[in-house]
């Protein structure tokens, strides 16, 4: 299962919950602090303290910032929601 690492009130973040959404795909959430310097499980799945964060098990891909993270949902993901 895909998990998203961010916290509410991110716009970035809400952007990609909106297109996992869109897409059908499940999803865990792991909700961190606002506070950047009090994300230390962000920074050891991905290097880096930012969000949000998109860890995929199956493929062993993370991917970090909004943008890329809906670039990759979509060229990877798009019609498996909707064939399984």
């Amino acid at each position: 299962m895909l998990e998203l690492y961010q916290f509410e009130g991110c716009p970035y973040c809400a952007r990609v919950r909106e297109t996992l959404d869109e897409l059908g795909l499940d999803y865990a959430v792991r909700t961190v602090p606002r506070d950047r310097a009090l994300r230390q499980r962000v920074e050891k799945v991905s290097g880096q303290r930012g969000v949000p964060v998109l860890v995929d098990p199956e493929t062993k891909q993370v991917i970090v910032d909004s943008e890329a993270i809906v670039t990759w949902l979509r060229r990877h993901h798009a019609g498996r929601a909707l064939s399984e």
